[in-house]
């Protein structure tokens, strides 16, 4: 399960960054995000609660936040298109002076799982 969290954190990263990817380790793509492993775990499970409630509309969000760490966040439906989702994550590290603009892809399959996508 780990491990799909940290291939997701890839995916992430790489669709969030405005310019090259460049290949990273794990460790320090987490490092420069300011998350936490943990902090991750929660960022995607609130993810997951939110695509898991009913047909994703425009405007959906919900707030998460790491107890453990004092990490935050808030994820809205950006957009909709077919069986995709564009997600805006809006990261506030603990510790950070600013928060972070990330978005994601997620396309629901047809056993209705909804995977990250490019």
């Amino acid at each position: 399960m780990k491990a799909f969290f940290y291939s997701a954190l890839v995916t992430v990263l790489l669709l969030g960054s405005s310019g090259i990817a460049q290949a990273k380790s794990i460790s320090r793509i987490i490092a420069e995000m300011g998350l936490s492993p943990a902090d991750f775990e929660v960022l995607s499970a609130t993810s997951n609660a939110l695509l898991s409630s009913g047909s994703p509309s425009v405007g959906q969000e919900r707030a998460w936040l790491n107890q453990d760490t004092g990490s935050k966040g808030t994820i809205r439906v950006h957009s909709v298109q077919d069986n995709c989702v564009i997600l805006q994550h809006i990261v506030q590290p603990e510790g950070a002076e600013q928060a972070r603009d990330i978005r994601t892809r997620r396309c629901r399959t047809a056993d209705g799982n909804w995977i990250l996508a490019p």
